[in-house]
C-alpha cells in the first residue's frame, strides 16, 4: 500500500507555518496542533458547538485541528480557531464570540498562552 501525501497547498502552508512558530517562540502547542493536521484527514476532529460549550469558560481560547459543526448553543463568549466551519457554526459562534482560523490566531498569540485544544 503506498502512503499519501497532502497536496492541498493552504494546508501545507499552514503545517509549516505552525512548525516555524513553534520553534521561534518557543511554544509546543502550535507543534501538537501541526502534528494532528498532518494526520489522514478522516482521522480529524468533527467538534460541535455543544462541545465547545460544555468544555470552555467565558472568554477562552479554544482550537480544533479539524472542523466546527453547528449543532448544538454557545452561551458564553469564546474565540474559536479551527481548519473550517459549517456556515452554521460561524453564524452561532460570532453571535458570541469569535471564529477565526488556525493561522491567524497563531499569527494573534504566537506564545500560545491560554490557547486549549478541543477533539
Amino acid at each position: 500500500m503506498s502512503r499519501r501525501i497532502k497536496t492541498n497547498p493552504t494546508l501545507l502552508g499552514l503545517i509549516d507555518e505552525l512548525k516555524r512558530l513553534s520553534r521561534e517562540n518557543n511554544a509546543p502547542i502550535w507543534r501538537d496542533i501541526a502534528k494532528r493536521l498532518e494526520r489522514p484527514r478522516r482521522r480529524w476532529p468533527e467538534v460541535n458547538i455543544s462541545r465547545i460549550n460544555r468544555y470552555s469558560r467565558e472568554d477562552e481560547i479554544v482550537v480544533v485541528p479539524g472542523k466546527v459543526l453547528g449543532c448544538g448553543e454557545i452561551d458564553h463568549p469564546v474565540t474559536v480557531a479551527a481548519f473550517s466551519f459549517s456556515s452554521r457554526a460561524r453564524e452561532k459562534i460570532t453571535e458570541k464570540g469569535r471564529a477565526m482560523d488556525i493561522r491567524g490566531l497563531a499569527e494573534e498569540n504566537p506564545s500560545g498562552r491560554g490557547v486549549k485544544i478541543i477533539e
